[in-house]
C-alpha cells in the first residue's frame, strides 16, 4: 500500500486527531485512516460512511449529547443517506438563486 504525507496541519487539527486517538484508544494513523474513509463516503464493511457514524464519537469534540440529541443525530444522518446525492449548485442555479 502507498504511503502517504499530510503537510501544513494547523495545531488545532493536530490535537483534535490526538484527543480521537487518545478517547478510542487508537493509533494516529488509525484515526486519520478513519476520517478519510468516512469523509471519502468509503466504508470497510461496504456500507456508505453517513450509516456508521456515532454520536459518541462527536462527544470528544462538543461533549456527550442526552438520548434525545443522540436520537436526532440518528434519524437526520439517516435521512440524508437516502437522499438523493445530487448537487445543490446546479439545483440553485436552476431556481436563479445566483443571478
Amino acid at each position: 500500500m502507498p504511503d502517504l504525507v499530510i503537510r501544513h496541519v494547523d495545531h488545532l487539527l493536530a490535537e483534535r486527531i490526538q484527543a480521537f486517538a487518545k478517547h478510542h484508544q487508537w493509533s494516529v494513523n488509525e484515526v486519520l485512516l478513519h476520517a478519510l474513509r468516512r469523509g471519502l463516503g468509503i466504508a470497510e464493511s461496504g456500507r456508505q460512511a453517513e450509516l456508521l457514524i456515532d454520536a459518541d464519537e462527536l462527544a470528544v469534540l462538543a461533549g456527550p449529547w442526552n438520548a434525545t440529541e443522540q436520537a436526532v443525530f440518528r434519524e437526520t444522518v439517516q435521512a440524508l443517506s437516502t437522499a438523493r446525492g445530487d448537487p445543490l449548485v446546479p439545483v440553485a442555479r436552476k431556481a436563479g438563486l445566483f443571478e
